[in-house]
Formats: structure tokens, sequence, C-alpha cells
């Protein structure tokens, strides 16, 4: 079991940054390999961005070149660097930690995540 707090969203002008983090409690967290998701109103919950335990990263094409995901095992913590952001960034960010542990598995579905954090809102305005 592990619990997820993000933090770090909040109102940003267009072509701005912000750094969201992810802190995990438990012991485990190097185990889990983890993701960013987003939801913006009346759309589907997409995978933004994940990482595996051994360090294998996708970034979506939305993102890529201005996202980039990091952990930190040693603070128990995920991070997702934003820069260059747009309007249509504007969304709930939701990191996740998936169950299946194997060293490599980079999973890219929402089904592949057992544990949710409540989200931080992201808000770009134009």
């Amino acid at each position: 079991q592990v619990q997820l707090v993000e933090s770090g969203g909040g109102l940003v002008q267009a072509g701005g940054s912000l750094r969201l983090s992810c802190a995990a409690s438990g012991r485990t967290f190097s185990r889990y390999p983890m993701g960013w998701f987003r939801q913006a109103p009346g759309k589907e919950r997409e995978l933004v961005a994940a990482i595996s335990r051994g360090g294998r990263i996708y970034h979506s094409d939305s993102v890529k070149g201005r996202f980039t995901i990091a952990r930190d095992n040693a603070r128990n913590t995920v991070f997702l660097q934003m820069n260059t952001l747009k309007p249509e960034d504007t969304a709930v960010y939701y990191c996740a930690a998936s169950g299946n542990n194997a060293y490599t598995v980079l999973p890219l579905g929402k089904t592949d995540y057992d544990y949710w954090g409540q989200g931080t809102q992201v808000n770009v305005s134009s």
C-alpha cells in the first residue's frame, strides 16, 4: 500500500513553468513505477509521463520537449517539471503508482496503476 500527495499546482501565464511534486508514504517507493496523468473538464484522464523503477521514461507527444518526469527514491518523491506551459495544459494533475513492480516495466495505461493521489489543479492563462 502507498499513499500519494501531490503539490505544486497553481495559476501561471502561458510560457511559464511549474514543478509538481508527488510525495509517497512508506519505505517501498523505489519498487513502484510512477506516472503523471491529467484530466481536463469533459475529457478523459490521460497519461502525461511515466518512469519505471529502473529509470526508463515516457512522455506523451503533447508534452515531449516541455515536461520532464524524474524520481528521487531517497526522498520518496516523483516530480513533473513543466516548462513552456500552454492553456491546453490546464487540468487536474494526478500522480499514480503501479503495483507491477518489475524493474523495467513502464506502465502506460490508466488500468496499470493501482494507487492514486487526490490531484493538483494547474491553470494556464493565455
